[in-house]
């Protein structure tokens, strides 16, 4: 079984901002995977699928962004399973806009939701996938910049990289190593 969380905020304004690309992502791997969000639990929305036999949970935290961790640790614990099971979707200002980048672990960096997933879940050592949303070109304070909006001539860059950190997740989540993802889809 594998727990994909992409993080976000729930609200429709916060839609289209850099925070919610996590949100983006895990909407493609449920559409890749053709299933839907139908339902809220564990502070939530969840999608359920089944890739090779395996049971896979996507999950849309509502608990806005800072507090993400209480959702992941809610739903570990009902779906019975550790971090190795778990992979997280989120946007990270200290790459560049558009990278991807997976890690098989770390710190949280300057991320408040990552620092929620942590501190609740107790470990470092889970699968994250991060998606550069850093603009060289703006030169904003970080919390007003993450909640902004894409560019309008950004927005191909940020869905392809949406789309490309959805199909690792599903890699992943497909029984692949986080090395055979990293080297495919890093970058």
């Amino acid at each position: 079984m594998y727990i994909i969380v992409g993080l976000g905020n729930p609200e429709e304004k916060y839609l289209k901002t850099f925070h919610n690309m996590g949100y983006i992502a895990a909407g493609d791997v449920a559409a890749k995977l053709n299933v839907k969000f139908k339902k809220k639990e564990c502070e939530a929305f969840i999608a359920e699928a089944n890739i090779g036999g395996e049971k896979v949970i996507i999950a849309r935290p509502v608990t806005y962004m800072n507090n993400s961790g209480r959702a992941v640790k809610q739903l570990l614990a009902k779906y019975k399973t550790t971090a190795d099971n778990l992979v997280v979707i989120y946007d990270d200002y200290d790459i560049p806009k558009g990278k991807v980048r997976i890690r098989p672990s770390g710190s949280a960096g300057t991320h408040n939701g990552m620092r929620s997933v942590i501190a609740e879940i107790g470990t470092q050592n889970f699968t994250r996938i991060r998606i550069g949303i850093r603009d060289e070109e703006v030169n904003i304070p970080i919390i007003n910049y993450v909640l902004s909006e894409v560019r309008k001539e950004d927005y191909e860059l940020f869905i392809s990289a949406c789309t490309r950190a959805a199909d690792a997740a599903i890699a992943l989540a497909s029984g692949k190593s986080t090395e055979e993802v990293m080297t495919s889809y890093n970058g």
